[in-house]
């Protein structure tokens, strides 16, 4: 990234040495040369004035001006940030339906696909994908204007096909040997690979539809890697806001990671229920409230990974600090289907 902006800083300092464009042999008496130099000297002054309010007008359409603004990050937002990690985490433990954090699924041996809580997990993957498919896509949009990547025609038709490759995504595949991780291949882009472990570990539907979302991002983004600005946007700012290191595969997974949240967010939004909003935006992300908080070269540590989220979102951490009464969106109950082997029980002779 620095090779191409001083690329570009010295292609503009060439493209003005305008004098070296006068032709040497051009002959003109010394009069002549005089009114010949202050016409030039005028032309000078009037293309310097063009330029510099031409360089101030890019600057104002590339958003240069709302800058600070966006980037407005108090030390009251830090601390709110931390005690917003805290609840999460706490709220994990609480909750019935709480996630199981990422180094616990590590820990445990792999599970077959025919192991019932796997089944679960893969039934409430493929009950939520369609709706995944559209919360993503209203996502990516919302998040390619809010970073100025929707402005021009050829960004819009970068999203769109980002999105029409969202829309495509049909399957979701179960894998042993994947244990706690999901992916996908971009060669087969209409299959999630999640592994049993994983299905098993996200025990409910706003868990399971930001882990759905992360992936299919990568899928919208697809071969041509065609989201990296949005990503590379996406990465600054948090890095910004909280000192972390966020380059390279990081951006795009941290990027991936918003959208996720983002979408669970709007599913909440569109689903009432008497559960407590605090709980359920938790369970959004709170498979990485893990004792071992370790990172790799294209992960955030899954602690930093939630601090970068809430600081990229300070609306989020407000609501998950918010009084659970006054938070809950009290319409209606989710309803959890009974189990076949329950139904059995319930049936037979008595």
């Amino acid at each position: 990234m620095k090779r191409i902006e001083t690329w570009s800083r010295g292609d503009r300092g060439t493209r003005r040495k305008l004098p070296s464009l006068v032709p040497r042999s051009h002959r003109v008496t010394a009069s002549g040369f005089r009114v010949a130099s202050f016409i030039f000297s005028i032309a000078l002054l009037a293309f310097a004035i063009n330029f510099t309010a031409a360089s101030r007008a890019q600057q104002r359409r590339n958003g240069a001006h709302s800058t600070s603004a966006r980037e407005a990050f108090t030390s009251a937002d830090r601390r709110l940030v931390e005690r917003a990690i805290g609840q999460t985490c706490t709220e994990r433990i609480r909750d019935p339906f709480g996630s199981t954090p990422i180094d616990e699924m590590q820990a445990r041996p792999s599970l077959p696909v025919g192991n019932p809580d796997a089944v679960a997990g893969l039934r409430r993957a493929e009950r939520v994908l369609p709706t995944t498919r559209r919360l993503v896509a209203a996502t990516i949009v919302q998040l390619a204007k809010e970073y100025d990547h929707y402005g021009t025609a050829i960004a819009r038709s970068r999203i769109n096909a980002a999105t029409a490759r969202v829309e495509a995504v049909r399957r979701v595949r179960p894998d042993v040997d994947s244990r706690d991780n999901a992916s996908v291949l971009l060669r087969e882009p209409r299959t999630i690979e999640f592994g049993t472990i994983f299905l098993a570990g996200l025990r409910s539907d706003e868990a399971m539809i930001s882990v759905l979302a992360h992936e299919l991002t990568h899928i919208a983004s697809g071969q041509a890697n065609s989201l990296r600005p949005l990503f590379r946007a996406i990465a600054r700012r948090a890095a910004v806001r909280t000192g972390l290191s966020i380059q390279g595969q990081r951006a795009e997974e941290l990027a991936c990671d918003l959208v996720g949240m983002t979408a669970a967010r709007k599913f909440i939004r569109e689903t009432p229920s008497w559960e407590p909003l605090p709980r359920r935006l938790a369970r959004a992300v709170e498979h990485n409230c893990v004792d071992d908080d370790a990172s790799d070269e294209d992960h955030l540590s899954p602690r930093s990974t939630i601090r970068a989220l809430f600081a990229l979102d300070v609306g989020l951490a407000s609501e998950v600090l918010a009084d659970g009464s006054l938070g809950a969106r009290s319409i209606r109950p989710e309803w959890t289907p009974v189990s076949k082997s329950v139904l059995t029980v319930s049936t037979g002779p008595f």
